[in-house]
């Protein structure tokens, strides 16, 4: 018996592999690596849910429907104002997901229903931020793709093209990751024939917790100590070595080589090195760190994983650590959704077996 799974096949896929051996990530069967750079936020959505690029003509068309979705009724506004001031803005995610089921969803859920969800994740997003901050509400513009609005949205600020594609690319490069916990725990919702909103709103309390989806704020402490020590990497990473300390944003659980999507954020920021002295920082520290690791911890294989280059990009584009795992969210709910379609297409429902290891009745 393996606890929690690990190892175990649950279900067949067509929508993502994860090979950690060889430091692979297939979208469809394209490695995610070319994917960035190349294709849009909408783009490789449309990709994930119907199985291939879009058409000009496709693509204008879920363009705009995208966009239509932004909105935030005025129902939902009520229930985000009624919550208290101090909640955290997964939780608040959570619940605004869930209240949109008060309309008819069902099974089966549809592309339809999957483009509302991730279309109003955003906005959601954006107006509790603003709220906590003082600040009002800033309805969407249709003139601005995806991510560029979200992040006007957040801040009433349009940004730089590099910003902006950064943002873009790390969140395509989060968009699916095989059957990690929040995508199981989506499936298993379907699986009993519930709704897509129920689905989402079971990825989002699993992505809550801090073993899955936790912001990485560890990183962004890390990288700030270095900055206080003149950028001296070698003396505070040492030191955390010798403690016995973990260095934040190496190593992953799956890759036990490389992180491609890491490897892909460094590669657009190699292409903006010297323009800003964080991200300048960061790739020192990756450097660095990568060097120590290998003389203290040999054998180990441990590389940079994409929460590392993750903190630093939204850290030079001013997001607060607090925005980490609801924009992670925003990009996942393209891969939870896309998995909840296919499980209903062909649907079981699960029903694992448990090894009792209670007590029994006395003779």
């Amino acid at each position: 018996m393996q606890k929690g799974l690990k190892g175990v096949i649950a279900v067949e896929t067509t929508i993502g592999h994860v090979d950690g051996e060889q430091g692979l990530l297939l979208y469809r069967g394209q490695p995610v690596e070319t994917l960035t750079g190349t294709y849009s936020f909408e783009e490789v959505a449309f990709f994930l849910w119907y199985g291939h690029f879009p058409s000009p003509t496709e693509k204008e068309t879920f363009t705009c429907a995208l966009k239509q979705a932004r909105s935030i009724p005025p129902y939902l506004q009520n229930v985000l104002q009624a919550l208290p001031l101090e909640t955290d803005q997964m939780s608040v995610v959570r619940t605004a997901i869930s209240a949109l089921g008060l309309p008819a969803y069902s099974f089966k859920p549809t592309i339809e229903e999957a483009i509302t969800l991730t279309g109003i994740m955003p906005s959601i997003i954006a107006w509790w931020h603003r709220r906590q901050a003082g600040q009002p509400y800033l309805p969407a513009r249709s003139d601005l793709d995806h991510v560029e609005n979200y992040l006007y949205m957040l801040t009433g600020e349009t940004h730089s093209h590099a910003s902006v594609r950064a943002l873009e690319n790390y969140m395509i490069l989060t968009m699916e990751h095989g059957m990690n916990a929040s995508t199981f725990a989506a499936r298993v919702t379907v699986s009993s024939e519930s709704d897509l909103v129920s689905s989402i709103t079971s990825a989002l309390g699993t992505m809550k917790g801090p073993l899955h989806g936790g912001a990485p704020s560890g990183v962004i402490a890390l990288l700030d100590e270095i900055a206080a020590s003149d950028g001296d990497c070698t003396r505070v990473l040492t030191k955390k070595l010798q403690q016995g300390e973990r260095l934040m944003g190496f190593g992953h659980r799956v890759y036990k080589t490389k992180d491609p999507r890491a490897q892909a954020l460094k590669a657009q920021l190699l292409q903006t090195a010297g323009d800003d002295p964080w991200l300048d920082l960061a790739l020192q520290t990756e450097t660095t760190a990568i060097e120590l690791l290998q003389a203290y911890k040999p054998g180990r294989s441990l590389y940079t994983n994409v929460e590392f280059y993750a903190a630093a990009i939204m850290k030079a584009i001013g997001l607060a650590p607090s925005l980490f795992t609801p924009t992670f969210s925003a990009s996942r709910v393209v891969g939870w959704s896309a998995h909840v379609l296919e499980q209903a297409a062909d649907n079981t429902i699960f029903r694992p077996d448990a090894a009792y290891v209670g007590s029994w009745p006395q003779a």
